[in-house]
């Protein structure tokens, strides 16, 4: 059950027979069994009646014209908002996609609406208001319960205590940030901060409040004053607006206060406190007309200009915020250009007599802060709900109204008609150019020049032969391995590593492969060959063509992509005059003397029925821009600005912009003291029932310090004195054992000296081990083997002759592992760090040092031969000199080595997990392996594994978690859902920035999935006890900040011995298979 189903029910029969009415009017259907039964089908939801009864081909009314121009009619109340969310909301089925039945019904079902306005009261404005009456519904629990952790005080009021002079951060007290990113904005308009903190209520108030409005408009203003005073002058970092936000959800209740969207707070906001100055105007000036600074400061005027059905009119009407649509536009001078002409204005300027209507609206009067309310919200009626519109939308930092004032009605319509024209040919010049860039008749094109190349390409290639299939080997098996034997190195390969001495043989003969190795198919691989593969497929070619029709051929070609490509620098030269003329258009000085400067941003992340808001607001005195998130407040920049409020990126945007005239400068001016002319800051701002009030509440904060320092000091002063006993007993009893101790062996000294064979560097531990461990034997092994070789192929005998020819034999055989192409289960580099060192390009020093190094362990067997030729390996390493090789980057390259090995260890763990769905404990392996494996390729391609297959298990690690912890969320049962949003917040949660950090386009869409997941549950009936914790829990799952807060630390892993980490790898990764392309 919705909870628009919810306040549906709550209004009888009177509410049901209003939706019958709008029934019968948007669909034209006259039988009340039917429209009973379709509301009834739909659960009340009005939407899904709509479609019940259209299925069965209901007829639809016509729109009577004249209820779009309501507007143009002399209002009756002092100001209305232009378009009110009501209109904006509606739904859109008005594009060319649309039939004409959904075209009429949206058309109608705004005209319903408006029959609503006066009550404020619509269905789609009750299921835009989603976010804000579960808040409301909130609130007064919230200020009851103690606080989850998220949004709960740190008993350290030193965690809390404000940093000199940085801004003040307000608590978010239950679904408030809403509260929050307004009042911030407010308050950072200096003149505003003034007018509210100066206020003093009228005298006659004091008595008793005449009306309603007194009675909750004065009260309001009160908490407001007060909560502003601390934002002045608190020591507090942040501060609680409970009692602010509890005579607003009082108001929001009432019937004749029903709040439509989170959008028109501001709206509500700047009503009461317009209230609240018209009594103390009105008190001041007795006979004369008041003067409301509420109404100077935020409402301006516009002229109405346009003609309905042939007649003429002109009417003057006054605005708050403007409201703005985004879908259909990229800038907002788009939206201001399409919101300022309303109809079909091509007859303002023809025959008295014409049919058409239609207006435009020009500015008389501009407020000095202009606030536009951005509408990214409308209602989806084929899934009964609203949806938020992730539209990009562009908004500069200054803003030129020029063109929109009444007073430049002329030059604007003669450069409007310009554009238009413009933008016309602009688009027949795409048209041109798009034939040329995509040139073809199927379903894949491609630029008409390159289609000339390859074509000339193909003309001037000569055949290798008469038939495509004629050279191939029918004999051999699928794949062509027969005969084609692995090439051993050649000998710029051989040669590739140094010799060790001039006095041994340059090079040792290379043994034939093997017949596992027979049947290889050589792979090219750019990094490790320069030649092209043998097996390439023959170039396609014209097998008969004469030279003089190639030569013809070759010349029509070129003449024709020449002029191709000169048609496409010409359209293409063309199109960027005419963008670059229209983005001037406005630019002469004429049309730049009202200039406008972004003050705030207010933005939204998350979907219609939830999500999370916060500010953007500019500091001119530090001239940088601040993020006002709850009770985090921090710098910011223009760039984190575009990429949390254009939108298009994420499911952040900006819905509402607030820009100031920059050429009134007492907006944001310091107030200065009129005797010493000295700026007022702090407690200085503050009338003198203000500063008590804030005095009250900075000696009650030093009050709570003063006495967490004194437990502090108590409990510090119980540990010295635990400790000292503790001390006392073990003196005491090693006092005690002084004579048993007395005839114990003494321990040997830890300065001994060490073994007459000691190196003077100690290698790595997979390189050398003090003792045969199964690396070693593995590696001791390998190297005995090389040797065993070497002796059989070499005729000189001495041990230097036979080092120089097993280094030889091993490295062609481990350059062999490293050009081979193998699947990911057999990963080479596991096997030995030559592998990786030469599919990394290490230094060829590096490689030497490495491998005189294997030769040099004392773990060879003992026979003479292995002896002498370990002996002479030492001795070369002893004879290495410090500027023959760097030992920083020696260590660095093992040092890497050994990350990718423990990287290897913490993905193979993760992924054997997954395997056997254990998502909780495969969750950090996963992290930590993707996190080390990306600083891994930041050095190299070949550095880690493949990023992707990472990112995919990660990915599916957190969403098979959020779909256990949501399952456990929907069972109801208390130690379930504990346990389901212990999996979040312990787990997803402080992991979801891992995944917006780098914008990676499948890690978005599986947050944007989870996160919807738990949106999702804002709309359904639930207990009270499960609304409050969903309630608690959305704020950190919605926050799109990308900073890493507080995380595991890295599991402990397992030691593995080099074969033992190979077979696991190789298991695990063949288990897998292959990851599909298209990821989740």
């Amino acid at each position: 059950m919705t909870v628009e189903q919810n306040v549906l029910q709550q209004h009888s029969q009177k509410h049901q027979q209003t939706l019958l009415n709008q029934l019968k009017e948007v669909t034209g259907t006259t039988d009340v069994q039917l429209l009973q039964q379709a509301l009834q089908v739909s659960n009340g939801d009005l939407a899904e009646a709509v479609a019940f009864l259209t299925e069965k081909n209901a007829k639809v009314p016509q729109q009577d014209e004249t209820t779009y121009y309501q507007t143009s009619q002399v209002a009756s109340d002092r100001y209305i908002s232009v378009g009110s969310q009501a209109d904006t909301n509606v739904i859109d089925l008005t594009g060319d996609d649309k039939d004409d039945l959904q075209r009429a019904i949206a058309l109608s079902l705004e005209e319903s609406n408006r029959a609503f306005r006066e009550t404020g009261i619509t269905d789609e404005e009750q299921a835009i208001s989603r976010v804000l009456e579960a808040s409301i519904a909130e609130n007064k629990a919230s200020l009851k319960r103690t606080h989850t952790e998220v949004w709960s005080d740190s008993p350290n009021p030193h965690d809390r205590k404000r940093i000199d002079n940085c801004p003040v951060g307000l608590k978010n007290v239950g679904n408030t940030c809403w509260f929050s990113a307004v009042i911030q904005s407010l308050f950072n308009l200096l003149e505003f901060q003034r007018l509210v903190l100066n206020y003093s209520p009228p005298a006659r108030v004091h008595d008793l409040p005449r009306n309603q409005k007194e009675h909750r408009n004065l009260p309001f203003m009160q908490e407001l004053r007060n909560l502003f005073s601390l934002m002045v002058g608190s020591k507090r970092k942040y501060v609680d607006p409970s009692r602010a936000v509890e005579i607003l959800k009082d108001a929001f209740k009432s019937s004749e206060s029903q709040q439509q969207d989170v959008s028109e707070f501001t709206h509500k906001l700047l009503d009461w406190l317009e209230d609240a100055f018209q009594m103390k105007a009105e008190e001041d000036r007795e006979g004369e007309k008041p003067k409301n600074p509420m109404v100077e400061l935020f409402y301006g005027r516009f002229l109405a200009v346009g003609v309905l059905e042939g007649k003429k009119f002109e009417n003057t009407e006054m605005f708050g915020q403007y409201p703005l649509q985004v879908n259909g536009f990229k800038d907002l001078h788009e939206c201001l250009e399409a919101a300022m002409i309303e109809g079909e204005i091509e007859s303002l300027h023809s025959a008295e007599n014409s049919a058409r209507s239609g207006q435009e609206h020009w500015f008389t009067e501009l407020p000095p802060v202009l606030t536009f309310e951005l509408s990214r919200f409308e209602f989806n009626q084929a899934l009964g709900r609203p949806e938020k519109i992730h539209n990009k939308l562009e908004f500069p930092s200054m803003l030129y109204m020029d063109r929109y004032m009444d007073r430049n009605r002329e030059i604007t319509r003669i450069k409007r008609e310009e554009i238009r024209r413009l933008k016309e040919h602009l688009t027949l010049l795409q048209q041109r150019l798009e034939r040329y860039l995509s040139y073809g008749s199927g379903p894949k094109r491609f630029p008409l020049a390159d289609v000339l190349q390859y074509a000339m390409e193909f003309a001037s290639s000569k055949p290798v032969c008469t038939s495509p299939v004629e050279d191939i080997d029918t004999s051999a098996p699928p794949g062509g391995t027969t005969g084609q034997q692995l090439p051993p190195p050649s000998t710029a390969e051989q040669d590739s590593l140094p010799p060790l001495e001039s006095s041994g043989p340059a090079s040792g003969p290379t043994t034939a492969p093997t017949a596992p190795q027979q049947q290889r198919v050589p792979i090219h691989k750019p990094f490790t060959q320069s030649r092209l593969p043998p097996d390439l497929p023959m170039h396609p070619a014209p097998r008969h063509i004469t030279e003089e029709e190639l030569r013809v051929l070759e010349g029509c070609l070129h003449r024709w992509r020449s002029e191709v490509e000169n048609d496409t620098r010409d359209l293409q030269g063309s199109i960027t005059r005419i963008q670059r003329t229209i983005e001037l258009m406005y630019s002469d000085k004429s049309m730049m003397q009202v200039p406008y400067r972004l003050h705030a941003v207010l933005v939204h992340e998350g979907q219609a029925n939830a999500g999370h808001y916060w500010a953007y607001i500019y500091d001119p005195h530090q001239r940088c821009w601040m993020k006002y998130n709850d009770i985090s407040v921090t710098k910011s920049s223009w760039e984190e600005l575009v990429r949390d409020s254009f939108g298009g990126y994420r499911n952040a945007s900006a819905y509402c912009l607030m820009y100031i005239n920059d050429k009134k400068p007492f907006l944001i001016e310091e107030e200065f003291d009129k005797e010493t002319g000295q700026i007022l800051s702090g407690m200085d701002k503050l009338p003198p029932d203000l500063k008590l009030y804030v005095k009250e509440d900075n000696e009650q904060f030093d009050k709570e310090i003063e006495e967490w320092d004194a437990l502090q000091a108590r409990k510090a002063q119980q540990e010295k004195l635990a400790l000292a006993t503790a001390a006392a007993a073990a003196a005491a009893s090693a006092a005690s054992s002084t004579s048993t101790s007395s005839s114990s062996p003494q321990p040997m000294s830890i300065e001994s000296s060490p073994p007459d064979n000691a190196v003077p560097q100690q290698d790595p531990e997979y390189m050398e081990q003090p003792s045969p461990t199964n690396d070693s034997k593995h590696l001791q092994e390998d190297t005995e083997r090389a040797i065993s070789r070497a002796a059989a192929e070499q005729e000189e005998r001495s041990p230097e002759a036979l080092l120089n020819a097993a280094i030889k034999l091993e490295y062609g055989r481990l350059l062999r592992f490293a050009q081979e192409d193998t699947p990911p289960e057999n990963d080479y580099r596991l096997q030995h760090i030559i592998v990786y060192f030469i599919q990394n390009q290490a230094p060829k020093k590096i490689l030497e040092r490495t491998l005189l190094t294997q030769f040099a362990d004392r773990n060879l067997a003992f026979d003479e031969r292995c002896k002498s030729i370990m002996n002479v390996a030492r001795a070369k390493l002893d004879l290495i000199k410090p500027e023959e090789v760097n030992m920083d980057e020696y260590e660095m390259w093992h040092q890497d080595y050994r990350n990718f090995r423990e990287t290897t260890v913490f993905m193979m763990t993760g992924l054997e997990l997954f395997q056997k769905t254990n998502y909780v404990e495969a969750l950090m392996y996963l992290i930590y392996a993707y996190q080390y494996n990306k600083e891994l390729l930041l050095k190299g391609l070949y550095r880690g594994h493949d990023e992707e297959l990472l990112g995919h298990y990660r990915r599916e690690c957190l969403l098979k978690l959020n779909e256990q912890a949501a399952a456990m969320f929907e069972s109801g049962e208390e130690p379930e859902v504990t346990t389901g949003l212990g999996i979040m917040n312990e787990l997803v949660v402080p992991c979801i920035p891992l995944l917006l950090v780098h914008d990676t386009e499948r890690d978005l869409l599986a947050v944007e999935d989870m996160r919807n997941r738990w949106c999702s549950y804002l709309g359904q009936e639930m207990e009270s006890n499960l609304q409050e914790k969903l309630t608690d829990f959305l704020p950190k799952l919605l926050d799109c900040s990308t900073e890493i807060k507080s995380f595991h630390d890295p599991p402990k892993l397992p030691s593995y011995s080099t074969l033992e980490l190979c077979e696991r790898f190789s298991r695990v990764m063949a288990a897998l298979g292959r990851v599909p392309s298209e990821g989740r």
